[in-house]
């Protein structure tokens, strides 16, 4: 029965760290990772999407590198010439007039790197990387079309949001044949969605028709927020993803975007492309789109179109779209459209990461530090624990005490197996000893490792969250590898104070397994070391006097019967 306890904690530890490569290649390992390049010279057409939405339904005229069209299309924008800057409580934007898309957007409340001066950038166009939001009009009397995108007046270069303003609004124009159109985008102040609407206003004596379309165009470039979380650091989905009311969370790598399985039509869903901490998307405002995924060159494009809208002679209508641009915060995002708080994505133990998290956060609020929370959080889970943990302690101090008895019965009954497994069953039974009671600890703790893993890798109010000293951030491994250390000093201790095998073997192998967990936990996030290793620490002193308790009723014991 020893052995078997021992196998089932050797096997119990590797499970964890099995089950957390599985999850990293599930998600990531598959997904193409090369530096993108923007080219100037990519037709305009790849850009506009058919009027259906259609994977594969998709205009395919071919411009010259040198084509007026194509130098004023969305992928030449490697200069700011000409740009529309915005700037917000929240946001530094920048606008091209052509086509009216967002082809940069810098987020102020996030640094780019830790302790960096520099904004973390989201949403950019140039040389390194392809990540912009597009939206137009298009279908039979569309302005954005495959031979070039609609070109908008404005009446400022730059604009600012003030102390105390609460809206910003960017009105772009655009008047061809007595038809006008005003592309607004509309910034809220504390807010990262962006009201994005066309007033389509019909003064001609011919009925305009068009449809809305809204998409995120990407590269397959790397994610810039990976960064400095080390070489060996696992990643985190990068990607696209869309839900609906009915289908809240899906994703959808962009490997698959040509397979034509997007063809969801919702009025209230969304569609965006998921990377570490961060996510776009857009979500239709009063009218049901239809989603769409497709891949051209080495851009992938998600979005929606709407339905054809008619505008009669003298007539006016408005069609509205909201993006959001911003980080995983999960208070925001549910407020923003039905399962886009799900991209922070927990996994299958989504239901204990929840709770982790929630418990975290509310900690947080009180001490203000992220490193005390989760020790704070760590000495709850042991207490929520501490039944099944007594239990296993004692019977594991049991096994100590009673271990020269056993030493003595291999002696005895060596050669006779059966024998010395009956006498073996009659001493546990005399002792009221559970082998197998010492799994529990162990086995109870796995899941909360893994969904703890998960809360610190995807919850952005982690990210480059401090603790104290060397430990700046505790989403990242610890860059002096001091907590893994004293993490696999506290597992050795702690197997000094539990019974040691009889089994040569499986003692060479337990003498190892600090060494083992010690190396997976170098790359681990620091926050994760740090809850094991308090962990550890808890369960040593614990077991310290749980031993003690014992040897005194083995003591007190041996006393009667000398008596």
């Amino acid at each position: 029965m020893q052995k078997i306890f021992r196998v089932m904690i050797i096997i119990a530890m590797l499970i964890t760290a099995y089950l957390l490569i599985l999850a990293w290649r599930d998600d990531y390992a598959n997904e193409p990772v090369v530096d993108g390049v923007s080219d100037a010279a990519v037709s305009v057409g790849a850009d506009i999407p058919s009027t259906t939405g259609a994977a594969g339904d998709i205009p395919v005229q071919t411009l010259p590198a040198n084509s007026a069209v194509a130098a004023s299309g969305s992928n030449a924008v490697a200069k700011d010439a000409g740009l529309i800057t915005v700037t917000t409580d929240r946001y530094d934007i920048k606008i091209n007039p052509v086509g009216g898309d967002i082809v940069y957007a810098a987020l102020k409340q996030y640094d780019a790197t830790l302790n960096s001066e520099q904004p973390f950038v989201l949403l950019e166009n140039n040389s390194n990387r392809v990540y912009v939001a597009q939206s137009g009009l298009i279908g039979q009397d569309g302005i954005d079309t495959a031979e070039g995108r609609a070109n908008y007046r404005h009446t400022a270069n730059s604009y600012q949001m003030e102390k105390g303003q609460q809206t910003l609004s960017v009105p772009l124009t655009y008047q061809k044949d007595g038809v006008t159109i005003t592309k607004t985008f509309t910034f809220t102040h504390d807010k990262y969605p962006i009201d994005v609407s066309y007033q389509i206003q019909n003064a001609s004596a011919q009925p305009w028709q068009g449809q809305l379309f809204a998409q995120l165009k990407r590269d397959d470039s790397k994610d810039p927020g990976m960064s400095g979380k080390g070489a060996l650091s696992m990643a985190t989905y990068l990607g696209g993803a869309w839900g609906t009311p009915d289908d809240p969370y899906n994703k959808l790598k962009f490997g698959k975007f040509n397979d034509g399985s997007l063809t969801t039509t919702s009025d209230k869903g969304w569609v965006g492309i998921v990377q570490h901490y961060f996510v776009s998307a857009w979500t239709p405002e009063n009218f049901t789109g239809k989603f769409f995924s497709r891949e051209s060159g080495s851009d992938y494009f998600i979005g929606f179109n709407s339905q054809p809208v008619n505008v009669a002679p003298n007539k006016q209508v408005t069609l509205s779209a909201t993006l959001y641009a911003g980080p995983k915060v999960q208070s925001e995002l549910k407020d923003v459209a039905v399962g886009l708080n799900k991209t922070v994505d927990y996994g299958l133990l989504w239901p204990i990461s929840k709770v982790l998290f929630a418990i975290l956060d509310g900690i947080h609020k009180i001490i203000g530090n992220w490193g005390w929370s989760i020790i704070l959080l760590t000495v709850l889970v042991k207490i929520a624990l501490m039944w099944f943990s007594n239990k296993s302690y004692y019977s594991m101090a049991k096994m100590r005490a009673i271990a020269p008895r056993l030493a003595a019965l291999k002696e005895e009954h060596g050669d006779d197996r059966m024998k010395m497994s009956q006498e073996m069953m009659g001493i546990y039974k005399e002792e009221k000893v559970n082998p197998m009671a010492g799994c529990l600890p162990i086995l109870m703790q796995m899941p909360i490792f893994l969904a703890l893993y998960w809360v610190l890798v995807e919850s952005i109010e982690l990210r480059h969250a401090p603790w104290i000293l060397w430990i700046q951030d505790l989403s990242a491994m610890d860059p002096w590898f001091i907590l893994p250390l004293l993490m696999g000093a506290s597992m050795f201790v702690q197997q000094q104070l539990n019974p040691q095998p009889t089994d040569p073997m499986q003692a060479k192998v337990m003498k190892f397994l600090p060494i083992i967990f010690t190396a997976f936990m170098l790359f681990f996030p620091a926050g994760l070391v740090l809850y094991w290793t308090v962990n550890n620490l808890f369960s040593m002193t614990h077991q310290y006097f749980v031993n003690k308790k014992v040897e005194e009723e083995q003591k007190l014991r041996t006393v009667k019967v000398l008596d």
